[in-house]
C-alpha cells in the first residue's frame, strides 16, 4: 500500500485495541453520516466488521488493510439496492483485507460531502455509486491530487475518464432499449403509457427513460403521464391512482424499477383493473427482484428487465490488479443482463436471477 504511515498507525492501533475495533470504526462512519446526511432523505452511514476476530488481527498486524470509502444510495431505496449494499459489505471486510467505511444518500450534494470527508480521512480507494451523473469533476480531481483512486460502480457519471480507474456498471440505455423493443413486439393497437421514472438525473433513470422517449417521439406512442416516483412504491401508487381517478385510458405501465411497478399494481388492484398476460394493462418493471419475477411467473406482470447488483467481486479484482502493479484492461466493465417475458420465464430463471 502507498500510505505506509497510515497503515503503520492502523496496525499499531488495532494490535493494542482490537477489542474496540468495531466501536472505533462505527464512530468514524457516524462522522461521515453526520457530514453527508443532513435531511431525512439520507440514510445513516455504517462500517463493516469481520466475524473472524483472529483474521482481522492478522490483517491489522501486517499492515495490509486497504482503506476504502464506499458511497452508495440508500439501501432501503429498493430490493436491488439492498442486495447491492449487502454484496459490498460481504466483500469489503477486514478478513478480505479491507478497512471499509460506508456513507449513504440519494442526494448528490450529500454524496459529494461524504466523498470529501473520505478523501480527508486518507482512504486508498473511493468507491462511488453516484446519485446524479453530473457535478463530480471537482471532488474527483481532489481525489486524484490526494492519490486516492476512484472506482465507479452501478452508475456512470459525466466526468473525464482520467479521474477514475474503472466504471463497473449496467448499460442502462441498453436496459431501456431491450424493454422498449419487447414492448414494440407486443403489437398493441395503441400505446397509452403511464411512465413512472426513478430519481431524476440518475444513470438508471436517464437510460431507461431515453429509449421510451425515443419510441414516443418516433412511433406515435402516447404518454398519459410521465412522473418521477423516486423509486418509491407508495409514490407510484399515488400517481397511478390519480390517473385512474381522472378517467384517462391507459394500457401500459412502464415503471423504472420493481418497487414502483408494485405500487402501480396496488392502485390497479384497488380499482379492479386487470393486469398481466392477456389482461387490460401491461406491467413492466426493472431489477429482477425474486418476488417480481414470481409475479411474471404467475403472469400478473408482463416484463422485467435485469439489473445486476453484484459489482463487489469485480471491484475487488480491479483493486487487486492495481495493488499488484498491473493495469486494468477495460475502463468500462459492463455487467451481463437480460430481460424476462412472463410467457417464457421459468422457475429456474426465478431461482437463478432473482435477487
Amino acid at each position: 500500500m502507498k500510505k505506509k504511515v497510515l497503515a503503520t498507525l492502523l496496525a499499531t492501533t488495532m494490535v493494542f485495541g482490537l477489542a474496540a475495533c468495531g466501536s472505533s470504526s462505527d464512530s468514524a462512519s457516524t462522522d461521515t453520516a453526520n457530514n453527508a446526511a443532513t435531511t431525512d432523505d439520507a440514510a445513516t452511514a455504517d462500517t463493516t466488521a469481520t466475524d473472524d476476530a483472529a483474521a482481522a488481527d492478522d490483517s491489522a498486524s501486517s499492515g495490509d488493510l486497504i482503506k476504502v470509502g464506499i458511497i452508495n444510495n440508500d439501501p432501503n431505496e429498493s430490493g436491488y439496492r439492498t442486495a447491492n449494499d449487502k454484496s459490498m459489505k460481504e466483500m469489503f471486510t477486514a478478513e478480505n483485507g479491507y478497512e471499509a467505511s460506508f456513507a449513504y444518500s440519494l442526494k448528490n450534494d450529500e454524496q459529494i460531502t461524504a466523498a470529501q470527508k473520505f478523501i480527508q480521512d486518507g482512504v486508498d480507494y473511493l468507491l462511488l455509486s453516484a446519485a446524479d451523473v453530473s457535478g463530480w469533476d471537482s471532488v474527483l480531481q481532489d481525489a486524484a491530487d490526494a492519490g486516492v483512486r476512484v472506482i465507479l460502480f452501478d452508475r456512470t457519471i459525466d466526468a473525464d475518464e482520467s479521474l477514475y480507474e474503472a466504471s463497473i456498471v449496467s448499460d442502462m440505455a441498453k436496459e431501456g432499449e431491450t424493454a422498449v423493443t419487447w414492448l414494440k413486439d407486443q403489437g398493441l393497437d395503441e400505446y397509452n403509457i403511464i411512465h413512472l421514472q426513478g430519481v431524476m438525473g440518475s444513470a438508471a433513470q436517464v437510460g431507461r427513460s431515453g429509449a421510451l422517449d425515443e419510441a414516443v417521439k418516433n412511433d406515435g406512442w402516447k404518454l398519459v403521464t410521465q412522473q418521477t416516483a423516486e423509486w418509491n412504491a407508495e409514490k407510484a401508487q399515488q400517481i397511478v391512482q390519480s390517473v385512474i381517478d381522472s378517467g384517462e385510458k391507459f394500457n401500459v405501465i412502464y415503471a423504472e424499477n420493481d418497487d414502483m411497478a408494485k405500487g402501480a399494481v396496488a392502485a390497479l388492484d384497488k380499482a379492479n383493473i386487470s393486469h398481466g398476460v392477456g389482461k387490460d394493462v401491461i406491467v413492466m418493471g426493472f431489477d429482477c427482484n425474486k418476488w417480481a419475477l414470481e409475479e411474471l411467473l404467475n403472469q400478473n406482470w408482463n416484463y422485467d428487465g435485469q439489473c445486476n447488483p453484484f459489482q463487489a467481486t469485480y471491484i475487488d479484482e480491479v483493486i487487486k490488479t492495481i495493488e499488484g502493479g498491473g493495469e486494468v484492461a477495460e475502463k468500462t466493465i459492463i455487467m451481463d443482463e437480460k430481460g424476462f417475458d412472463a410467457t417464457t420465464i421459468t422457475q429456474d430463471d426465478v431461482d437463478s436471477y432473482g435477487i
